[in-house]
């Protein structure tokens, strides 16, 4: 007795099969195939995949260390921030929730002094692959940021971490598993909530955020 969906956006090769209820087994569990010539092909890593096409540095990307089921999987989040040339400023997402968007532009508006009113804004998760937990907030903050901004992060740097309304960064599930993946893939720098440790291996830095003020200051010198 099982539910699964068969996710992925028209125009990408990738698709995401979702167990959303599972009775013998943990939901959420996910697997991401390839749609090839021979037909579909297990991804044995999907974080190299969705990460494969980055170039260098560029402002408005910002790479998400996230948890699929007990998997973790490392996205980009890409934004584009642009004058509204009509005066009707639109929000466009694809690959996460529009809700939590909104909420991320009213929090760097109202606790930040960051505006966006009178800018259009673009958020996608490259790749095709849909994002739904909270911990993404930090990661879509720093995407806005960085294209408002026009300052690229450093292209070894990952960010994870949840925004409350209040302007702070809270504390998110399995971060050992998060940063160790990230480790994995050549990464050297995480900006995380607090109480985060790194790696035994020493091989990461992380650069702890309590706040999203700090974020805005600290990193993009912005506020």
């Amino acid at each position: 007795d099982t539910v699964l969906y068969f996710e992925g956006e028209r125009g990408h090769p990738f698709r995401i099969l979702r167990a959303v209820k599972n009775r013998f087994g943990p939901a959420d569990e996910i697997g991401v195939f390839e749609m090839t010539g021979t037909g579909l092909a297990q991804v044995a890593n999907p974080s190299a995949l969705f990460l494969a096409d980055r170039g260098e540095p560029a402002p408005g990307s910002a790479v998400f260390a996230g948890i699929e089921g007990t998997r973790p999987v490392l996205c980009e989040f890409q934004a584009l921030v642009a004058p509204a040339p009509h005066g009707m400023p639109r929000r466009s997402v694809v690959g996460w929730d529009q809700g939590r968007l909104a909420m991320v532009l009213a929090v760097l508006e109202s606790r930040c002094g960051i505006p966006f009113a009178g800018l259009d804004v673009y958020l996608n998760v490259a790749g095709g692959l849909r994002v739904s937990e909270p911990a993404a907030d930090l990661a879509a903050a720093a995407a806005l940021l960085s294209a408002r901004e026009d300052v690229a992060l450093p292209r070894e740097t990952v960010v994870f971490g949840e925004i409350s309304l209040s302007g702070a960064v809270r504390a998110v599930a399995q971060t050992e598993n998060r940063l160790k993946e990230a480790v994995k893939l050549g990464f050297s720098q995480a900006i995380v909530p607090p109480g985060c440790k790194a790696p035994a291996s020493g091989e990461m830095a992380l650069l702890t955020m309590s706040d999203l003020a700090g974020l805005v200051g600290g990193v993009f010198g912005a506020g």
